[in-house]
């Protein structure tokens, strides 16, 4: 690790975080995938959760279909025509953490009366859910205080 590295010898245009927000970084699109995560599927179903435009929930949809976030699946029910639904891809359900993370934050910090409004549980025990920051060697619950960011493969150097 390079501990003299300076922050503002590097560009941030090759950022992770801009390219992600580039994504979902609007207010409809972590919703839309929150609701993805709590089992919602159908356009209908978004829209009655969420209460958003129609307009930019297609336009939201579109944009985490084409990212490979969500994939479009047909589905028909009897008598009706065919349609679509919404399903998390493998690099959707990796932006799990990110929305509990959130979910997390707002729950200590924001809900009426320290009363989350949404419990998460584990399936296989029932114990609530909750992101902790790790590292690979295997030490848990990591403060800001406990790490640093260098330079990684991918930093271009100022100009």
């Amino acid at each position: 690790m390079d501990d003299d590295w300076n922050r503002l010898d590097y560009s941030a245009a090759n950022c992770s975080v801009a390219r992600t927000l580039q994504i979902v970084g609007e207010k409809w699109s972590l919703l839309l995938l929150r609701e993805a995560f709590f089992g919602l599927r159908r356009f209908a179903d978004f829209e009655r959760a969420l209460g958003c435009a129609r307009n930019l929930l297609s336009e939201r949809l579109a944009t985490l279909v084409e990212h490979g976030l969500l994939e479009r699946v047909p589905y028909r029910e009897p008598g009706q025509r065919e349609r679509q639904e919404y399903v998390l891809t493998e690099a959707g359900l990796e932006l799990l953490p990110a929305v509990m993370a959130l979910l997390q934050w707002g729950d200590r910090h924001l809900a009426d009366l320290a009363r989350p409004p949404v419990v998460v549980r584990h399936l296989g025990c029932g114990a609530p859910v909750a992101v902790h920051l790790g590292c690979a060697a295997g030490h848990e619950h990591l403060a800001a205080t406990d790490v640093a960011a260098f330079p990684g493969p991918g930093a271009l150097r100022a100009a």
